[in-house]
């Protein structure tokens, strides 16, 4: 069965969830239903699942489970954070409309739920693109169609991925964000990055302080030259910050403008070949 292209996002693929399929919804046992094992979120706030558990207490469960039926068993497809919120209201059968799905839809359709409908962490959305890409052979371009990201922001999020454990659970607890981790990625020396890591948490650091930290690893040479120059600098203008900073932003990478608002450069760094080719159709698509 061929797969569904996920561009469109989740209502696309698993249809409209207030229409009532003609098989109709299902009053399920609920020890009968199973989570997925593959599903991309591996941790839930247990105050807002306290939260969403006390309203279903109140208002029951209006938006059915999407289920994928195993045999006598369920397999959830979409809406495990309300499925884990009816048990501990105490609810002994759910609604559940049941859909027949293959293991990469199901694994497609729990990635983009949780991106679209419920945040991961940085983490957690690396990990969970780079599954997809392995189980089904995605390039990042397949990839970034599907989840209807850029490729820069697919290049950039598995990144992340290359940071030592200790520093990944940083940005898991929020303690630092992906832009500090994709800054941090740059560097090659472990032992650097743990360090620059803990300093960043602990100091409040942002992220242009850690691509400029950076640099004296991934670039001594630049970084000397950048201090030679830099009482040369001329003052950049906020005009010109702005457009440095959505840049970065759109980029994924560090960008620096230099010189005044009628002459100078723009420096565009890139730190593997997977970025640099996502710089390339970045540029190219401008």
């Amino acid at each position: 069965m061929a797969m569904k292209k996920l561009g469109r996002g989740l209502d696309a693929l698993l249809g409209d969830f207030t229409a009532t399929p003609p098989e109709g919804v299902v009053q399920a046992d609920i020890y009968m239903i199973d989570t997925n094992a593959d599903q991309p979120r591996k941790t839930f706030d247990e105050e807002r699942l306290n939260e969403l558990a006390e309203s279903l207490k109140r208002h029951g469960m209006v938006q059915p489970i999407i289920v994928h039926q195993n045999g006598d068993r369920y397999t959830i497809v979409a809406g495990e954070r309300r499925f884990r919120a009816a048990r501990l209201a105490g609810f002994k059968t759910v609604p559940v409309i049941v859909k027949q799905f293959d293991d990469a839809e199901i694994q497609e359709i729990a990635l983009v739920e949780n991106l679209q409908r419920e945040s991961l962490n940085p983490i957690e959305e690396a990990a969970a693109i780079r599954f997809l890409m392995q189980q089904h052979d995605l390039t990042q371009e397949e990839v970034s169609s599907r989840l209807s990201k850029s490729r820069p922001a697919i290049a950039n999020s598995l990144r992340l991925l290359s940071l030592p454990d200790s520093v990944q659970d940083m940005v898991k607890e929020g303690k630092l964000s992906a832009g500090h981790g994709r800054a941090l990625a740059a560097i090659k020396d472990e032992a650097a990055v743990r360090r620059l890591a803990g300093d960043a948490a602990i100091n409040g650091w942002s992220v242009r302080e850690i691509e400029r930290k950076a640099t004296k690893f991934t670039n001594p040479e630049l970084d000397k030259v950048e201090r030679e120059s830099k009482k040369k600098r001329v003052r950049q203008t906020n005009d010109m910050y702005v457009a440095q900073e959505k840049l970065r932003e759109h980029l994924g990478t560090k960008v620096t403008i230099d010189g005044s608002e009628k002459k100078g450069k723009i420096t565009i760094e890139y730190y593997t070949r997977d970025g640099l080719e996502a710089l390339y159709d970045a540029l190219m698509k401008l």
